[in-house]
């Protein structure tokens, strides 16, 4: 297990540069800001939250170099990621049947044991529907692996000698949100599960998310409808056990004890934990330790702080942000410099 700490949003109330001295980050810092696409050189205010000491490694520009001075592998990554697609568009169309049966079996009238049991059952053929997807993800990008052999190509190779060069300089990393796809691309693009497998990490929304092992896209009330949580890859695994929830007082209707427990329920196995504001996990060879407003879902449908076992007040319809319109998100994926 890679140390490391695993934060919520840092736009509105930053929390890396303690994170850093919690994980006594002395030196430089390589920062990987490639979720934010074309502007990810945009880091100033990231850098200075560092203490202006960070190193971006430009990991989506060294993508495009990479894609433009070797068409063919350009056109091999291109053919993988659209197989990817159609595998996630048919993987959607099997989940939604799949929740749909689990939700209405859940809300059923008949006696409780009998629901019980037929909702365990329901939801272990999402657990099986999830593995399978997940699988078949794995089998395509291994099977691009060995046939491309990307890491042996010249063009990436070049690449991948200036970031070595970088990282050699730097005690630890920073990984921003942003578009979650592209980001975790973009990581495994550049193998960096293995080349910062000795650092301390410091990952935060669509960041957290990339580096787990399990990355699962989750909306309850997107702007096409109600939404599905779905896995979108398996992750690169440095932090493994659990399942981060980005703006989750935002995107998910934490007042809903029902559909929380079935998404805990879901996902069980891994702990699930509602990543907002000043939320932070902290992890070690010996597990991992959460911030004191960090909470986490629970089977029976409520949060709880992991360390007191206290619910948390605030996911109480009363005063839960996922049902005021005005904080109504705008994608289903972590907002492009969140």
């Amino acid at each position: 297990m890679t140390v490391g700490m695993l934060l919520g949003p840092q736009r509105l109330t930053p929390f890396v540069d303690r994170a850093a001295e919690m994980l006594k980050i002395d030196g430089k810092i390589a920062a990987i800001t490639a979720g934010w696409q074309e502007r990810e050189a945009e880091d100033q205010d990231l850098c200075a939250a560092l203490g202006n000491r960070s190193v971006n490694l430009m990991l989506h520009a060294r993508g495009e170099a990479v894609f433009r001075d070797d068409p063919d592998f350009f056109a091999a990554h291109r053919a993988k990621q659209d197989r990817l697609r159609h595998l996630q568009e048919l993987y959607r169309l099997r989940l939604a049947s799949a929740l749909k049966g689990a939700r209405r079996v859940q809300q059923a009238t008949a006696p409780r044991d009998l629901i019980e049991s037929e909702l365990e059952e329901a939801l272990q053929a999402l657990r099986m529907l999830d593995a399978h997807h997940t699988a078949k993800i794995r089998h395509i990008e291994d099977e691009f692996d060995r046939k491309v052999r990307p890491l042996e190509r010249p063009a990436l190779r070049r690449q991948l000698r200036e970031i070595d060069a970088v990282l050699r300089e730097c005690s630890g990393v920073a990984i921003a949100g942003g578009h979650v796809a592209v980001l975790y691309n973009r990581l495994r693009l550049f193998d960096i599960r293995n080349r910062i497998a000795e650092l301390p990490v410091m990952a935060w929304s669509a960041g957290a998310m990339a580096v787990s092992d399990r990355i699962v896209l989750f909306h309850d009330s997107p702007p096409q409808g109600r939404g599905n949580a779905e896995i979108l890859a398996p992750g690169l695994g440095l932090f493994p056990g659990v399942v981060v929830l980005p703006h989750a007082r935002r995107r998910l209707m934490l007042h809903d004890k029902g559909r929380i427990s079935v998404f805990a329920r879901r996902f069980a196995g891994a702990t699930c934990f509602a990543l907002d504001d000043r939320c932070w996990l902290r992890f070690s060879g010996a597990g991992w330790v959460s911030g004191p407003a960090t909470f986490q879902l629970c089977s029976d449908g409520h949060l709880v702080d992991p360390n007191t076992g206290a619910p948390d007040p605030a996911s109480d319809p009363a005063t839960d942000p996922a049902t005021d319109p005005a904080t109504d998100p705008k994608s289903s994926t972590p907002g492009a410099r969140a």
